[in-house]
């Protein structure tokens, strides 16, 4: 029996191969940023969430190695034991100062976090109470697989709605139960690059008294005047958006994730949340890396104007090339390329150009929307751009 499991495992693995399914990892040397270093060969690299151009910063990498100086390098414990410094305490007041809100909680990781937030808030009835039916989470089928695990290991009742159709999500919320229901939404769709309708979000929510949760984590520190994200971008209040998730890892360049809402919730997240009280937290050092991340992406607000100019270059070439680009303004720009096998080759093209594309396939995207995930920072610059549409302009298909 011992031989029977390995060699299904192994037909699994040969099955993914045969479907260009299969993933492989580079392995990087030296820091990250517009280039990076493979087998000693630089390329130049489209493929990093280091959207301000912040994860190499001086004053960034600074502030870590002082941060591992004075506290060492790890928390040595979780939260609640001993392991909150006061280094994870100033970033929260920071992040709730920034994001206009009463608290602010930190997670080890944006998954974490997610998984947090829904399992604490909603769940699974006990057998006296079934005939109340359960908590009900409402989710955008293209959400992160953060958010779906979340709601399916939750234990409420997880209904999908389809991508960013406001009809579909309302006549599910007429459907509900009298339980709990919360609605939760990527801001920024990973994968396709396009930012939720979050105003139309929020009035279906409070006409079902529902509780709104938007994952901000790549409009972050990206969108909006001031890096506020989708909040921002759309002029929303807090109450339009009660529930915020971040991340640390993306604009900002560092490492971990946050919750950011009312003193009730935090404090509830503090006493239920098992992926916040079952960990680890994060080094002290990465907590003073960040705050100085955070006050950078406040201030210098040309990384977030450089960053709009260089995609609007992008988009505009590509257009003029006829490339099959997804409707985005964000530094995420899919380019459908269709099946597997096709973007594959793609990618691996680029690479033997000196460019590092990822190629994105299943189960990550939808069947037979096999992508190019092309990303930009505000470390690239028009040089690098123009090289990719060139690079493009040879291998891509056309519409």
């Amino acid at each position: 029996m011992a031989g029977d499991w390995r060699a299904g495992l192994g037909a699994a693995l040969a099955g993914r191969r045969k479907q260009h399914l299969y993933r492989t990892r580079r392995v990087t040397q030296g820091a990250p940023g517009a280039d990076v270093i493979i087998d000693g060969k630089r390329y130049l690299s489209f493929c990093s969430n280091d959207y301000l151009g912040l994860a190499n910063h001086p004053e960034v990498v600074k502030a870590m190695q002082q941060g591992a100086a004075r506290y060492g390098a790890g928390s040595g414990a979780s939260h609640l034991i001993s392991g909150h410094s006061s280094a994870h305490h100033a970033l929260e007041e920071e992040l709730a100062g920034f994001t206009r809100r009463p608290r602010a909680l930190l997670f080890s990781t944006g998954y974490m976090a997610n998984l947090g937030v829904i399992s604490a808030l909603a769940g699974r009835l006990s057998a006296c109470d079934a005939q109340a039916g359960s908590d009900v989470v409402l989710e955008d089928r293209l959400n992160h697989a953060s958010l779906i695990d979340a709601g399916l290991l939750s234990g409420a009742r997880l209904l999908r709605y389809a991508h960013a159709d406001m009809a579909d999500l309302e006549k599910k919320c007429v459907a509900k139960t009298d339980r709990r229901m919360i609605i939760a939404s990527d801001g920024v769709f990973s994968m396709d690059g396009d930012i939720a309708p979050v105003p139309e979000l929020s009035r279906i929510a409070r006409r079902h008294d529902a509780w709104l949760m938007i994952d901000d984590a790549h409009a972050f520190g990206v969108l909006g005047k001031t890096g506020g994200g989708t909040q921002e971008h759309f002029g929303l209040t807090v109450e339009d958006v009660p529930i915020l998730v971040g991340t640390l890892g993306k604009a900002l360049g560092t490492f971990g994730a946050f919750v950011a809402g009312s003193e009730e919730l935090i404090e509830t997240l503090i006493q239920q949340a098992r992926s916040y009280i079952y960990t680890t937290a994060l080094p002290p050092a990465v907590a003073e890396a960040t705050r100085v991340s955070l006050r950078l992406a406040q201030s210098e607000n040309w990384r977030r104007e450089k960053l709009r100019a260089l995609i609007n270059r992008f988009r505009t070439g590509a257009t003029h090339l006829g490339l099959n680009l997804m409707n985005s303004v964000t530094p995420i720009q899919p380019l459908l390329t269709g099946d597997n096998e096709t973007t594959l080759r793609i990618s691996e093209q680029l690479y033997a150009r000196g460019i590092l594309i990822s190629a994105i396939r299943p189960p990550a995207v939808p069947k037979g929307r096999a992508r190019l995930r092309i990303t930009f920072s505000a470390a690239h610059d028009v040089q690098q751009v123009d090289r990719l549409l060139e690079a493009l302009a040879e291998l891509a298909p056309v519409r």
